[in-house]
């Protein structure tokens, strides 16, 4: 699948399919959103808020969740501040997500089956990683969301002048409903 891929990108490039796309690296609207990674939504986000290449920064990942007060959100988010202009954030959760009701327990299982020695997990472990607490689902979308505006409202790094906002998308329509 990876080699259709790469053969899709050597026509894209040849016939200079990415001239549409051409911008720099600073947000036109200095919003940064945090989403998440759900193949649903790779063009129904842009496409339900209206933004294009250059509008705003992207970061995702399962669940739009930070779990790391220092891990690649936060960081990224950062950057968006400090080096591009950021001014704004969104959360954006969906419904029906799949990181939803995840189970850590079930999860590790799966790593099992697929080969992964029980010694590997108790080693990570032992190095202070809590399964429990990485490898969490939730409960309801509003109040990971609302969880995650806070993190990033309280983040000792973030500027308090910085607006932060949360969402649920509706993974179907495109519809946005503000979380308070």
């Amino acid at each position: 699948m990876i080699d259709e891929l790469l053969e899709y990108n050597r026509g894209f490039v040849d016939k200079k399919g990415y001239e549409k796309f051409i911008t720099n690296k600073y947000p036109d609207k200095k919003i940064a959103i945090v989403s998440c990674m759900d193949t649903r939504l790779i063009e129904l986000l842009p496409a339900a808020l209206g933004i294009k290449n250059g509008d705003v920064k992207i970061i995702k990942n399962a669940g739009a969740i930070i779990s790391h007060p220092f891990g690649s959100v936060i960081r990224s988010l950062m950057v968006a501040i400090y080096e591009l202009g950021v001014v704004e954030i969104m959360i954006i959760g969906h419904s029906d997500c799949g990181a939803q009701h995840m189970d850590s327990d079930e999860m590790i299982e799966a790593m099992k089956k697929r080969g992964i020695p029980a010694e590997r997990i108790d080693m990570i472990r032992y190095c202070g990683i809590d399964f429990k607490y990485w490898l969490r689902g939730f409960d309801s979308t509003e109040c990971s969301v609302k969880d995650t505006v806070e993190q990033v409202r309280n983040h000792p790094l973030i500027p308090t002048d910085i607006t932060v906002r949360g969402f649920v998308i509706n993974s179907v329509t495109g519809e946005l409903n503000e979380v308070e």
